[in-house]
């Protein structure tokens, strides 16, 4: 019997993924990863005891594992970097390749697993990353930085599942996680409001909010607070010749100014997005420029594009189309067809 250890997270998709194993025959054992010092905040007590709970439903063990530091290290010191530099980071991205598949894969290798898995909606053939079945719930979005090495002996048990085929799963084998709501946002961020986290690690500097005339329209909290293409949440209104809803354009860092437009997007609008760091998945022979399909942000549905990437990871993505609102810090998303080849981080954009 082939033993597998399953990051759970005291959710269904990680509940029912366990069961998958256990049914096709693997000694399975589950893993929760405690990846933030609790501060009061962070559901994780809650969401350990969910998992005993699974496991023991399922007659599984279970155990708790603190990557806390790497964590910190690896994730969380990335994101205050990057908000410090105004820009939006996605640490959820981060933490698939620095943690769920680097740290927790690693100690599972060296306590004899032979395999490990995680409730990822996604697929693997061989070091190809996969869409996953619901393309509503498909994640690769999220794991376009994790390394070719690091696919080696993952087990993806949703893959070929849609998400209500998950919770029938789950009901019928009253799961006490079976109608848990799915976890949104941050981990470490919780139930707190976004600006008043970020408050403690970052000093707030307000400005004036500017019209691309110069005229001040309103007061922002801090620039780090917003990004682009932003409409809630501006307090503006009532400003004399406003038609329709105002905006998040750009960011004047010199001038601390948060710069927002009314009405007209075309300001907001690019078609080629320069990055770095690009991550090819699996082997690939990189032709000088490849067509394929993209996505700026997760859910975005896949625009049509060409891919050029240079020998040091920059790249340039081409869209077919303009593309709206596209966000340095963020992750391009690279398709061939089904399979997601990687992506990189935005650096900025050009009409």
């Amino acid at each position: 019997m082939k033993k597998v250890i399953i990051g759970m997270s005291g959710g269904v998709d990680s509940a029912v993924a366990a069961y998958l194993l256990k049914a096709d025959g693997y000694d399975v054992t589950g893993l929760f990863m405690h990846n933030w010092e609790e501060d009061g905040q962070c559901p994780a007590a809650e969401d350990w005891r969910d998992v005993q709970a699974v496991c023991e439903r399922l007659n599984i063990n279970c155990y708790s594992v603190n990557f806390a530091g790497e964590y910190m290290d690896g994730v969380f010191d990335y994101f205050l970097k990057e908000y410090r530099a105004y820009r939006t980071p996605n640490p959820d991205v981060l933490c698939n390749r620095v943690v769920k598949f680097g740290a927790f894969r690693d100690y599972c290798m060296q306590i004899g697993a032979e395999y490990i898995a995680t409730g990822h909606y996604c697929k693997r053939d061989g070091y190809r990353l996969l869409k996953a079945a619901d393309g509503n719930k498909d994640q690769t979005y999220f794991l376009n930085q994790v390394k070719t090495e690091q696919l080696s002996n993952v087990l993806f048990p949703l893959g070929d599942l849609l998400k209500p085929q998950v919770r029938e799963i789950a009901e019928k084998l009253n799961l006490p996680v079976a109608k848990k709501k799915d976890s949104t946002g941050i981990c470490f961020i919780g139930e707190r409001k976004f600006k008043k986290f970020l408050a403690e690690y970052l000093p707030a500097q307000p400005g004036d909010i500017v019209d691309e005339g110069g005229n001040v329209v309103g007061r922002h909290d801090g620039l780090m607070y917003y990004t682009l293409g932003q409409r809630r949440g501006l307090g503006i209104g009532g400003v004399k010749g406003e038609v329709g809803r105002w905006f998040v354009l750009r960011k004047d860092v010199k001038n601390n100014h948060l710069v927002v437009s009314c009405g007209d997007e075309s300001g907001l609008m690019s078609r080629k997005v320069l990055g770095t760091d690009f991550n090819v998945i699996g082997e690939f022979d990189m032709p000088k420029e490849l067509r394929c399909t993209a996505k700026t942000r997760y859910r975005q549905p896949d625009q049509a594009a060409t891919l050029s990437v240079a020998a040091d990871g920059r790249f340039t993505l081409d869209f077919d189309d303009p593309q709206r609102a596209v966000t340095p810090g963020q992750y391009a998303v690279v398709y061939v067809g089904d399979r997601c080849l990687g992506g990189g981080v935005i650096e900025s954009t050009e009409v």
